[in-house]
């Protein structure tokens, strides 16, 4: 059994047990859990339930790890040869690490 659910503005195609990298959750601890009622598509042993816009009482329920994880640096870097223009810019985007307890639909 596996869902489609947007967390956070992004869709992960979830199963029960995965563990996943989802932009930054404010105001979490480890060990907490949280409930995403934001699911989109659901797939029970083949049978397909597609919401409209989301399925309604589906949810899943995943468990904090790790609350704070910090990307790669991304350096970005732009230049216009012969013009005398260089910007040099970058940043490191913070995740939340999270497990899949359970997958209700």
């Amino acid at each position: 059994m596996y869902a489609i659910v947007e967390i956070n503005g992004q869709q992960f195609k979830v199963e029960q047990g995965m563990k996943l990298y989802v932009h930054h959750i404010k105001d979490v601890e480890a060990g907490k859990t949280v409930e995403f009622d934001k699911v989109l598509l659901v797939d029970k042993e083949g049978a397909v339930t597609v919401g409209a816009p989301t399925v309604e009482g589906a949810k899943v329920v995943v468990e904090v790890v790790n609350p704070l994880v910090k990307g790669d640096k991304i350096i970005v870097f732009k230049m216009k040869r012969r013009k005398d223009y260089r910007k040099k810019n970058g940043h490191r985007a913070q995740f939340t690490q999270v497990e899949v307890k359970q997958v209700i639909a």
